[in-house]
């Protein structure tokens, strides 16, 4: 059994080599680019392979946010991907960004569904920032100098964002917040946090934190309670007016559905490819495991499933950069079939690799861990089976 081990365990160096070269013509994430988007995502994906996939492991079983990595990340303009380039941004559009997402995601989803909620943080800045706010945070924020965190969901408002209680009172040229945030990605290690908070009604003094939360997956991004007790916020870091907090945090939404597909995506695409060499190289009963049939239809289906996601969420990108009046229930479709089809994909993947897969020597098993909280967060995928219903059902 331990020589079998050996025989089977996961060759780290031929791994990245994978992510580099991509899958089979069929299923590769380049069909249909123009060659721009071509290049940054062979950076992306290269960035993945040299920068991620080595330490992916580690970052999970060690807890380790990698904020040095990350910063590299910004050097090759990751930082903002959809942010202006006067404030740093790289400029460019919603389908750029999910192209590079699902790139980076083939070598730790953990560390890139961070990356893009910070990249969604410093997009809300840019986009409903004043001129001071935009050149004060977005600058730092799209070289990763520092960090953001997203602030919506509460103890006891999850998908029933618009029932928030955390106040914010107004007293001269500050507000003072109270209340609690839950589930925050970065919370207690990043700098800047864009606060969603109610201005009218109830809601050690300033911001603490909760303690460091235990998860199955996303161990590369610390997780905390952020806890605000009379916290003091100069009323100059109020983006848009009052009132407008709830469309703002809807927007963001929008846009963060569709880069936690993309993060699902790049997951899914590297299982396939991890599933598709396992079956060409392990035998049973004398032959290899490509040679079995149902495997092999397994196989074509989570190719197939892998492509349509891929589709769709592109499809979702470009109605989001247009303003399409579908944009939100495309976004939504996008979000709902993407993030459930590319675990199902993963985790067919990691039944192909038999008990092997449920080894942590194999990173099959991560990226089922990592991707299976995608179809929770940025609005449940319940919460999306509704949002399309309502589109459907309130047209004439």
């Amino acid at each position: 059994a331990a020589l079998g081990r050996k025989n089977w365990k996961e060759d780290e160096t031929s791994r990245r080599t994978r992510l580099r070269e991509g899958v089979p013509s069929a299923t590769a994430a380049s069909h249909g680019l123009t060659d721009e988007q071509k290049e940054f995502q062979k950076v992306a994906f290269d960035f993945a392979a040299n920068e991620m996939a080595p330490h992916m492991a580690e970052w999970d079983q060690k807890e380790i946010f990698p904020v040095e990595t990350m910063r590299k990340a910004a050097q090759l303009g990751f930082g903002g991907i959809y942010v202006q380039p006067d404030v740093g941004g790289s400029g460019l559009s919603r389908l750029d960004t999910s192209i590079i997402f699902e790139a980076l995601s083939t070598g730790c989803v953990s560390t890139t569904a961070y990356i893009s909620i910070h990249n969604m943080c410093a997009w809300m800045i840019d986009s409903y920032g004043n001129k001071e706010q935009r050149e004060k945070f977005c600058p730092d924020l799209c070289s990763m100098e520092k960090f953001a965190s997203y602030c919506l969901t509460e103890p006891g408002s999850g998908s029933d964002a618009a029932s928030l209680l955390t106040s914010a009172q107004r007293k001269g040229d500050h507000y003072i917040l109270n209340g609690s945030k839950a589930f925050i990605s970065g919370g207690g290690d990043t700098d800047v946090y864009v606060v969603m908070c109610r201005t009218g009604g109830k809601g050690p003094k300033g911001i603490s934190f909760g303690k460091k939360e235990k998860k199955v997956g996303w161990n590369s991004q610390p997780t905390r309670a952020v806890i605000f007790e009379d916290c003091a916020v100069p009323v100059a870091n109020r983006l848009g007016e009052e009132g407008q907090g709830f469309n703002i945090a809807m927007k963001g939404l929008n846009g963060g559905r569709i880069n936690i597909a993309s993060c699902s995506l790049g997951a899914a695409h590297a299982s396939v490819q991890l599933a598709r060499d396992h079956l060409l190289v392990r035998k049973q009963f004398g032959e290899t495991l490509s040679n079995n049939q149902f495997l092999q239809f397994k196989l074509a289906e989570m190719a197939t499933k892998l492509v349509a996601s891929r589709l769709l969420i592109r499809e979702a990108a470009q109605a989001l950069q247009e303003d399409r009046p579908d944009a939100v229930a495309i976004c939504s479709m996008a979000k709902l079939f993407a993030t459930d089809e590319c675990f199902n994909i993963c985790n067919q993947a990691l039944q192909m690799h038999g008990g092997y897969g449920y080894l942590k020597d194999y990173a099959v098993q991560q990226f089922v861990r990592d991707i299976r909280v995608h179809q929770i967060l940025e609005g449940t995928n319940e919460v999306m089976r509704m949002i399309i219903s309502r589109n459907l059902l309130s047209e004439s």
